[in-house]
């Protein structure tokens, strides 16, 4: 029983190092190749106004599904607005789906043009995509739809776990 214990605690510090985000990052850019524009000189974002990231209609239903799921996996958008339930929900199409992850994406992300790009994908727009319930996060927002766990609350988490089962297996000493 013990060296099981031992092997478990292992396994948590090492999920605990994971969470961090060294190496999710390093993931991250390594996961899916994506094919970026040379973005111009600054952030021109704000040059005239408020943006906002959306999926362009038109666009390969594949490409789109692998953008989104890298937008709501490695990307770390918030995608639980978008989850049945959620109030972004509907309409349940493919093309409203990542345009909320995309735009959420490129909201924490610092609105730099390179980050609604997403392979082709994303396009910038002008006019605030919110609709009914569905609240399109924008520069200077502090909330979005759903509640937000940052990477370094997650981290305090595992760390928290990691701790306890600490505890716990000096306790069966």
């Amino acid at each position: 029983m013990r060296k099981s214990t031992v092997v478990l605690l292992c396994l948590f510090l090492l999920e605990c190092y994971l969470a961090r985000g060294e190496v999710l990052q390093v993931k991250a850019d390594a996961a899916i190749p994506v094919t970026a524009l040379s973005p111009p000189e600054g952030n021109t974002s704000f040059l005239d106004g408020t943006t906002w990231c959306v999926a362009l209609a038109g666009v390969s239903q594949i490409d789109l599904q692998n953008a989104l799921d890298w937008a709501c996996g490695l990307g770390i958008a918030d995608c639980n607005p978008i989850q049945k339930g959620g109030p972004c929900y509907d309409p349940d199409t493919l093309v409203s789906h990542a345009s909320y992850a995309f735009n959420n994406y490129y909201q924490q992300n610092g609105n730099s043009d390179i980050a609604c790009n997403f392979g082709g994908t994303a396009t910038l727009v002008k006019n605030d995509p919110s609709y009914g319930k569905c609240l399109y996060s924008s520069s200077g927002s502090v909330a979005s739809s759903g509640p937000r766990i940052s990477i370094y609350e997650r981290s305090i988490i595992w760390w928290k776990f990691a701790a306890i089962l600490l505890l716990l297996y000096w306790r069966s000493l």
